[in-house]
């Protein structure tokens, strides 16, 4: 069975899923509980952008939380997001970008980075989990099921634990495979066991420059 699903998705609709944050390079080839439960943490108060060409995941669920986390002014609150979660993806031609803003003097700085550009050497993720705000992207599902609950989803790698907002009996989905093509997306967190960036470039520049 498949389905393919083309748009621009918003989390009220929980839809598809996506790419990881320039904050999971940290997390290059470390382990996380043995690669079993994504970590918790209280999200910064800047979104990031994500564009790929392609990404395919095996084990594939989504269902829908809340992260806490900060304003830039030190204020707590709260995001609606979507969680999507890979027990394996490759991803090719990854740019991840994040804006700064106000910093004296320079104004707006921009972080991007960019992976995955040789088409033979993708970036890889095992266990991989991102927090997602908003989605475009042409989506093709094999064997996919909408309408489980969160904690039966058992197609992906399961639910994060660790203390996350959500509920367990709450709406998922879940398929074999996923693969997104044309990924423009924007997310708050990414976690995951190990993400593997083959030829990261990482730049630095004033102004807004983001990946799309």
């Amino acid at each position: 069975m498949e389905s393919q699903v083309r748009g621009g998705t918003r989390w009220k609709r929980f839809a598809v899923v996506m790419v990881p944050s320039v904050a999971a390079t940290a997390a290059i080839g470390v382990a996380l509980a043995q690669g079993a439960l994504a970590a918790s943490f209280s999200v910064s108060g800047q979104s990031f952008k994500v564009t790929t060409d392609k990404l395919v995941g095996n084990g594939f669920s989504q269902y829908g939380a809340l992260d806490e986390g900060y304003t830039l002014s030190g204020k707590k609150t709260v995001h609606p997001v979507a969680v999507s979660g890979f027990q394996t993806a490759t991803i090719n031609n990854l740019c991840q970008s994040v804006v700064t803003p106000d910093i004296p003097i320079l104004g707006s700085v921009s972080l991007i980075l960019r992976a995955g550009e040789d088409p033979k050497k993708p970036v890889e993720a095992k266990n991989l989990y991102i927090d997602v705000a908003d989605l475009e992207a042409d989506a093709t599902f094999e064997n996919i099921d909408i309408g489980v609950a969160a904690k039966d989803a058992s197609k992906g790698p399961g639910m994060k634990g660790g203390g996350e907002q959500a509920n367990p009996f709450g709406f998922a989905q879940q398929a074999d495979k996923a693969t997104l093509v044309g990924v423009k997306q924007t997310a708050w967190a990414t976690t995951a066991g190990t993400f593997k960036l083959s030829g990261l470039k990482m730049s630095l520049s004033t102004g807004v420059k983001e990946c799309y």
